[in-house]
């Protein structure tokens, strides 16, 4: 019975870290990708700069995630 509880808590643990890591970068890209655009649309001759400032932050602000999933992981099976 503890080790189902204990299996159960990890799930929910895991679950809960992958939902709660995911909503900042979610947010993070989507301010970004849509400032960008804007900034896009005011000035053509500038897209290129700022699509590459865009990618480079959304790279950086996606690690966020991939370390929620790493911290996931290890609870799912490390732990």
């Amino acid at each position: 019975m503890n080790e189902a509880i204990m299996i159960a808590a990890k799930a929910i643990g895991a679950g809960l870290c992958m939902g709660i890591g995911a909503i900042g970068p979610a947010i993070g890209e989507g301010n970004a990708v849509g400032k960008a655009l804007e900034g896009m649309a005011r000035q053509p001759e500038a897209a290129g700069n700022l699509r590459t400032n865009m990618i480079l932050g959304c790279a950086i602000t996606e690690t966020t995630g991939i370390y929620s999933l790493v911290i996931a992981l290890l609870i799912l099976f490390a732990l």
